[in-house]
């Protein structure tokens, strides 16, 4: 064996790097789901039907919705105001994680290789490589796919019965307070 294989190899695996892509950012691994969209609510008109002041309004309007929030477990205060925008990743296509991974497995494979053996290292490196390239795709696709799933689904309708209920709720508390409410 060559006393120069070391450098070599070092000179081969940073020559490969220049040919690689920079990884994403972290947060791409660490993906949130989607949030869904804010249930579009309206808010509640209240007229004072017994000559109620606009103080007594307000002081009114606050405890119904204080009320009207327990016991519906909705808060159109909490809402976000809007959901958080990032692509939904796309999927692969097909057939490109095994191609690369088999063709990076080969070059590195007979790079490592002992003098005279560097065609085994190849084939060893192209089916290792071709594998974890696969594996990868495959993991991608999946990842793709459930994004969209949940992009999907999270749609308007996400909360709505809630913010009804809370309006009902906020309705009835209002009238029960002398107030007209549309």
């Amino acid at each position: 064996m060559s006393k120069y294989w070391l450098p070599a190899v070092l000179f081969g695996g940073l020559s490969l790097t220049a040919c690689v892509e920079s990884p994403p950012p972290r947060s791409y691994y660490h993906r949130p789901y989607p949030v869904a969209a804010a249930p579009r609510y309206q808010e509640v008109i209240a007229y004072p039907a017994r000559g109620q002041t606009p103080e007594q309004l307000d002081r009114d309007r606050y405890d119904c919705h204080r009320w009207a929030a327990q016991q519906t477990g909705f808060d159109p205060a909490q809402l976000p105001t809007a959901p958080p925008s990032r692509p939904v990743a796309q999927e692969p296509i097909p057939g490109s994680g095994l191609t690369v991974g088999a063709i990076a497995g080969a070059v590195l494979g007979s790079i490592i290789a002992p003098r005279g053996s560097e065609g085994g290292g190849a084939i060893v490196g192209a089916i290792t490589g071709g594998a974890i390239g696969a594996a990868t795709e495959n993991a991608e696709r999946a990842d793709a796919q459930r994004d969209r799933a949940l992009s999907q689904s999270a749609g308007p309708s996400g909360g709505g019965e809630k913010a009804g209920a809370y309006r009902r709720a906020m309705t009835a508390c209002l009238e029960g307070r002398g107030y007209s409410v549309k």
